[in-house]
């Protein structure tokens, strides 16, 4: 079935399991904020303060219950105030996944308002991070997301969606996901 990027997440999140979400909005990731509002039934959003506390409850989340925290923020400065709770959580080794918005995917790389590279920037303190440039790999990629947050090691993993992904249409067709084992190699 057809969907925006943005009920893809919504929709990935749920599949993965994920109830409650932490962030703050900004002008990059207002569609995904729509979809949430749409779907405030089936998935909570607690809005911080500040970007930083997200990073910090999806953190404190993911340690109390068991479960991978979720945090989201915009673009540009937005995303940068993520960093210091994503360093924690892979400092601490704690499963969070971080989407932050970014400027559409023809404005990358050319210093647009409140662009800046957030991949190249956490990537020193993430088990992995993406930037979706196409709506149709949005899915797999949230799912690969999550697989790497939790698998061996457990840590944090930033996916960044430009706007017009958000925006944009692909099918989705939902999946089941396996519970990871928990490694007992000595």
């Amino acid at each position: 079935m057809q969907m925006t990027g943005a009920q893809i997440i919504i929709e990935c999140l749920i599949e993965q399991g994920v109830d409650t979400v932490f962030g703050f909005p900004g002008g990059s990731v207002l569609p995904l904020y729509d979809a949430l509002y749409q779907n405030q039934s089936r998935i909570r959003h607690i809005l911080t303060s500040h970007e930083q506390g997200a990073a910090h409850a999806a953190d404190g989340y993911a340690r109390s219950t068991g479960k991978v925290g979720v945090c989201m923020a915009t673009s540009g400065p937005g995303a940068t105030n993520l960093v210091t709770g994503i360093a924690t959580a892979y400092m601490d080794s704690v499963p969070i996944v971080a989407f932050t918005g970014n400027v559409t995917v023809p404005l990358l790389g050319k210093d647009s308002f409140q662009e800046v590279d957030i991949t190249g920037i956490t990537m020193p303190i993430t088990k992995h991070n993406f930037i979706v440039k196409d709506v149709a790999d949005l899915a797999e990629t949230i799912r690969t997301a999550f697989r790497i947050a939790q698998d061996g090691r457990p840590g944090p993993v930033l996916i960044d969606v430009p706007k017009d992904v958000t925006v944009y249409t692909a099918d989705f067709s939902p999946q089941s996901i396996e519970a990871l084992r928990p490694r007992t190699e000595r």
